[in-house]
């Protein structure tokens, strides 16, 4: 078993990396490596595909945008099932800038098989 917070706001860190020889080390302690995220019409499959997609966003929300994300503290697990919420907060202010609901599927190591992200 694993604590599921942990592995949720290890999630969440992995977006607001701003080291790629660390973003890239958290990816593989955090997916299998066929792993899967899904958000919109994006499909994303494998560390490589993994790795630009969240430096994508990185560098548009973070780096560029002046965010940092953080997952509520909500987590909850149902067998090999993990959801939560995350919100997107302005580094220099107050509020939330955007907010979400993610899904993730864990194998028995606790690593993720299958990431459901949803944007409100």
């Amino acid at each position: 078993m694993f604590d599921t917070q942990d592995l949720v706001d290890r999630y969440v860190a992995v977006w607001n990396e701003t080291d790629l020889e660390r973003r890239r080390m958290q990816i593989a302690a955090l997916w299998v490596p066929d792993g899967q995220h899904y958000v919109g019409v994006r499909e994303v499959l494998g560390y490589a595909a993994l790795e630009q997609r969240i430096t994508d966003s990185h560098n548009k929300n973070v780096r560029d945008g002046g965010h940092h994300f953080r997952a509520v503290k909500d987590a909850r697990m149902l067998r090999d099932i993990v959801v939560f919420n995350w919100e997107m907060l302005p580094s220099a202010a107050d509020g939330v800038a955007a907010h979400g609901f993610i899904v993730l599927r864990v194998g028995a190591d606790g690593r993720i098989l299958v990431d459901y992200q949803f944007v409100h």
